[in-house]
């Protein structure tokens, strides 16, 4: 029996943020119907699990879930309820934009059973909202948070993103501070990842705006530390903080490595230790679902990919998994990686053979990658 994750690739939007680089697509809505039909092919296609198998998790992510009808959304989980074998305790997330999601279409997420919502914000700054190319302003998505509220979603997720055009540090404080007061259970806070080919790079370019500096990111990321561990959220991932135990499963199963399958255009799957994915162009899946294989990962690949993915973690490193995945013991494997991050007061490791991280962020990872890569 294996345990495993579904990830949906609703690839529609209202119109493509300044910044983002997904597979995503703008003013395309005659290829919605024939966009579903094929993705629920694929899903009835689909042999890579049996019924003897458990999904854990559901995330339908894009472009915009919400822009779309959400009749989609409930038809791709109907078949999907009818294919698989599915957890009791199913996490299903959904991601919703405050500019196109309905009290209708938050009642009818409800009644299918998604139990997890993920809202954009990014920034409570309105300004700032428009320079990022968002559609919404924050009274927009106060309104859309109540409404969450109203019909019943308990674990709600809010996005935020530090390291915008123009930005200052009391800028950040304040958006951590708003959200920290609607108490949502569960916040993620990204870096801006500014890309050559979006139209936010050569805005940049033009120099009306400009980008803070490695310092003052590094202090807006200390910052919203502190303010979110004061308030008692926990920093159980490098960019992700949650209370009581609301933690995103889904992708928890990614970092602890389990198996998932995508659906969808531009949609990625990790299976018998082989990546793939499907072809990003929407016109190509509607007429094959071609698939490219990415990477066949061999044994030596996959232990690699296992420390590098447990790093990105609070929790504790467990050898013994480790020992029982691969027959490999993990100190005998990666003694000297090991021991070097322990003299840099990286890890701690306790006398159960448990390594417990010191510390969380982009700088710590990028450090931990160039031991095991």
């Amino acid at each position: 029996m294996k345990e495993f994750s579904i990830y949906i690739h609703i690839p529609f939007c209202i119109s493509k943020c300044n910044y983002c680089d997904f597979n995503s697509y703008a003013n395309s809505d005659e290829l919605i119907q024939g966009y579903i039909d094929a993705l629920k092919k694929q899903i009835v296609e689909d042999t890579s699990f049996t019924k003897n198998d458990i999904c854990k998790t559901i995330y339908i992510g894009g472009g915009t879930p919400s822009y779309i009808d959400s009749k989609y959304i409930v038809d791709i989980l109907k078949v999907i309820y009818t294919k698989y074998r599915v957890d009791e305790e199913l996490q299903i997330t959904i991601e919703v934009n405050p500019s196109s999601v309905t009290y209708n279409k938050l009642q009818d997420y409800k009644k299918i059973g998604i139990n997890r919502l993920s809202i954009g914000l990014q920034t409570t700054n309105d300004e700032l909202l428009k320079v990022i190319g968002r559609r919404h302003t924050y009274n927009q998505f106060l309104d859309v948070y109540n409404m969450c509220k109203e019909v019943g979603f308990d674990n709600i997720n809010v996005d935020i993103m530090f390291g915008l055009p123009n930005q200052t540090l009391e800028d950040v404080i304040s958006d951590v501070s708003n959200v920290i007061n609607l108490n949502p259970e569960h916040i993620s806070c990204y870096s801006l990842i500014l890309y050559e080919n979006v139209p936010l790079y050569n805005i940049i370019k033009s120099e009306k705006y400009s980008l803070p500096n490695e310092d003052e990111e590094r202090e807006m990321s200390l910052q919203i530390d502190r303010l979110l561990k004061q308030a008692q959220y926990e920093h159980y991932e490098i960019s992700n903080y949650a209370k009581d135990g609301n933690y995103s499963k889904h992708n928890l199963m990614c970092w602890k490595q389990y198996e998932y399958i995508g659906f969808g255009a531009g949609a990625h799957s990790f299976i018998d230790g082989i990546r793939f994915c499907n072809t990003e162009n929407i016109k190509l899946y509607i007429d094959n679902n071609r698939i490219n294989i990415l990477e066949k990962m061999d044994k030596e690949d996959l232990m690699k990919e296992y420390m590098l993915l447990s790093m990105r973690l609070i929790d504790k490193i467990d050898s013994k998994r480790f020992k029982q995945k691969y027959d490999v013991d993990m100190f005998e494997k990666f003694s000297q990686q090991l021991q070097h991050l322990r003299e840099q007061g990286y890890i701690y490791i306790d006398d159960n053979g448990k390594i417990s991280l010191t510390r969380l962020g982009e700088d710590f990872n990028n450090y931990v990658c160039e031991q095991f890569i």
